[in-house]
């Protein structure tokens, strides 16, 4: 059985609840990531901010990128269990139209699962098979 252990990309890196959202925008340009963790002082995993959020929540509400903090924009937390089966991290990514999961264990982030970990797991065809893409495809792009 693959879990999202096995297919996640380890090493996430968080931004602090309390920093900036132009820290975050330096920090995903840095790391040439869209999605950034959201982590508070306890390392607890307490959202997840993208790029998209930076530009449509913050720049064109005509808000301040420097002076807004990435916690602002946290939402509703979505995230899989390291040892979550890959049927329910898919099927958890596309209940909620999510490209990007966290994977946490105890509570804390320890990689995140990314289109590019489900296209990389299906090209090694050890991972996904391709009913498994076709339905992620299919639910993310198609039924918008």
């Amino acid at each position: 059985m693959t879990t999202a252990s096995d297919i996640m990309h380890r090493g996430a890196q968080c931004i602090d609840a309390d920093q900036t959202l132009m820290a975050a925008a330096k920090m995903m340009r840095d790391m040439e990531v869209g999605a950034l963790p959201i982590c508070g002082p306890d390392g607890m995993l307490k959202g997840i901010i993208t790029d998209r959020d930076i530009v449509v929540k913050c720049l064109a509400a005509g808000k301040d990128p420097s002076t807004m903090m990435a916690m602002d924009l946290a939402g509703h937390l979505h995230c899989v269990k390291a040892s979550d089966d890959m049927e329910t991290v898919l099927k958890k990514m596309e209940q909620h139209q999510i490209r990007r999961m966290p994977v946490i264990e105890n509570g804390r982030l320890v990689g995140m699962i990314s289109e590019a970990d489900l296209a990389m797991g299906h090209r090694d065809g050890q991972r996904l098979t391709d009913r498994q893409i076709i339905e992620f495809m299919d639910s993310i792009y198609v039924s918008r």
